[in-house]
């Protein structure tokens, strides 16, 4: 088994039902689940948008990264994903941040997760599921949030 990391995001739509709707379709393959709190986000992208809920789901899973990877876009199929424009609105958006302590470059998936260090809406929930957690490259979790622990995001739950 695989302990992952997964990030969801969404701005359309009914926001945190569309997150609380992942959780339940993450809930029926994922072992051992934890979710982050929900936070309310500005736009990472174009700020002619609505502003974001974010969260962070901590699992383990028997899926490879890739089968994972297809598994998340089925979810964000299903719940109707819209992405209109690069960074810009959807409906959901689930991304892999961390499988594991591996490495992965390819065509289809970059892990860990290529930026997640620059996001609040990313580390700020990660540190709350896991403070003591090291990143692939040796960063330490509790040394990335240093930088976000003062953010102004809402905690919705």
């Amino acid at each position: 088994m695989a302990t992952v990391y997964v990030a969801l995001g969404s701005n359309l739509e009914n926001p945190l039902e569309q997150l609380k709707q992942a959780v339940v379709s993450l809930k029926n393959f994922a072992k051992n689940f934890d979710v982050s709190p929900f936070y309310g986000s500005k736009p990472l992208g174009p700020q002619d948008q609505p502003d974001y809920v974010n969260a962070v789901a901590k699992f383990e899973t028997e899926l490879s990264p890739i089968e994972l990877l297809d598994k998340l876009q089925s979810i964000e199929n299903e719940q109707g994903r819209v992405r209109l424009r690069r960074w810009g609105e959807r409906t959901l958006d689930l991304d892999i941040l961390l499988y594991d302590n591996q490495q992965i470059e390819s065509e289809r998936l970059t892990v860990p997760h290529y930026d997640m260090h620059n996001r609040e809406f990313v580390i700020v929930p990660l540190y709350d599921l896991a403070p003591e957690l090291t990143l692939p490259n040796g960063m330490s979790l509790e040394n990335l949030f240093q930088k976000f622990k003062d953010h102004q995001m809402v905690i919705f739950n």
